[in-house]
């Protein structure tokens, strides 16, 4: 099977393509609602935001942010992987507290609540160093009356995208748009529950994992996101 993209950079590009008309919609159906009661005369409602989830959907987002001319800033978020086989999604944890776990995957592959617990655990204290490290002393995001665009290198079981959409749709968001380059053909189906739109650019029909549609998927280190959100992070004037 031939890759469909070199690397997370190039799927970004693509997905940008293909997200930009599906953002503009959801951004002019925000912008003609009625300002809520508690808006401040005369604003106006904030860009879109990119929040890329990491290590894999910053340099994907990166690219999403440039092309687009948006702020990319990023949202934690882990993964519940099955004891003894992590890469196994059983759910997901995002930051503000949101989580995530599909019951139903649990009880089919006999995972006990007190396993799960184990992975909680662990998970947390790995989203909380990560928080920290990703932030560097930077306020905590304000997303209301924002419409924020969640952006991982692709989508698979589609937990991890639902933890995200968790987190921010307790913080008063205008809208919720998930986007990935890749992922199997019902995964917009699988959060249509709790985004308000899912852009997929590419769905394979034979998906297998995300990996295998990238030729390099080489893991994305701690200091390139930092690097990243350095150089393209942040709101601008």
């Amino acid at each position: 099977m031939t890759p469909l993209f070199a690397h997370r950079r190039a799927a970004g590009v693509v997905l940008a393509d293909v997200l930009a008309p599906r953002l503009a919609e959801v951004a002019a159906r925000v912008a003609a609602r009625p300002e809520p009661p508690d808006a401040p005369a005369g604003s106006r409602p904030a860009p879109p935001l990119v929040l890329a989830l990491p290590r894999g959907g910053v340099p994907v987002a990166a690219e999403v942010a440039r092309k687009l001319d948006l702020p990319l800033e990023v949202l934690v978020v882990r993964k519940i992987g099955m004891p003894g086989r992590p890469e196994l999604a059983l759910g997901a944890l995002g930051s503000g507290g949101a989580r995530y776990l599909d019951a139903a995957l649990m009880e089919r592959l006999g995972v006990t609540a007190a396993e799960a617990a184990e992975v909680v655990a662990a998970e947390s204290a790995e989203l909380a160093r990560r928080e920290e490290m990703y932030r560097a002393g930077r306020r905590p995001l304000d997303l209301r009356r924002r419409v924020v665009v969640l952006v991982d290198d692709g989508v698979a079981t589609g937990a991890t995208m639902r933890a995200a959409a968790l987190a921010v749709r307790g913080q008063s968001v205008a809208a919720v748009v998930a986007a990935a380059p890749v992922g199997p053909a019902g995964a917009a189906g699988r959060l249509a529950d709790v985004c308000d739109v899912v852009v997929v650019a590419r769905t394979p029909p034979a998906f297998g994992s995300v990996g295998a549609h990238y030729r390099d998927f080489s893991q994305t280190s701690d200091e390139e996101v930092r690097a990243v959100l350095a150089d393209v992070g942040g709101e601008r004037s």
